[in-house]
């Protein structure tokens, strides 16, 4: 991955992390890592925790970045989340996966998306 495509997903996660903080949410991590993979973000709600897979595109050439969030890449993000889940001991009320889908300047969240 080139240092500039590096920059514009990093970006992505920027704005979608600003997106939530504006709503109340709490960014609890940014960029989490296990032996497994990584989470983008995870914030969180009061007692509800939100597993956010952010796709940042410049154009739809290759398809929208939600499409990017193939069945693969959804039970991988489960398993992360409960990987999470187990290394911080944190007890949510309630969990939720969202893809936050950031094309050119729109962006669009899908909350609920796995």
């Amino acid at each position: 991955m080139t240092e500039q495509r590096r920059a514009y997903g990093a970006a992505g996660e920027a704005r979608a992390a600003a997106w939530y903080a504006e709503r109340g949410y709490e960014v609890v991590e940014r960029n989490w890592r296990c032996s497994e993979g990584e989470l983008d973000l995870v914030v969180r709600q009061g007692a509800d925790l939100v597993f956010v897979e952010v796709k940042a595109r410049r154009t739809d050439r290759f398809g929208t970045p939600a499409e990017a969030v193939t069945p693969a890449k959804q039970r991988r993000l489960r398993r992360l989340a409960s990987r999470y889940l187990e290394i911080s001991g944190v007890h949510p009320s309630s969990l939720r996966f969202d893809v936050v889908a950031i094309l050119g300047d729109d962006l669009e969240v899908i909350e609920a998306a796995l």
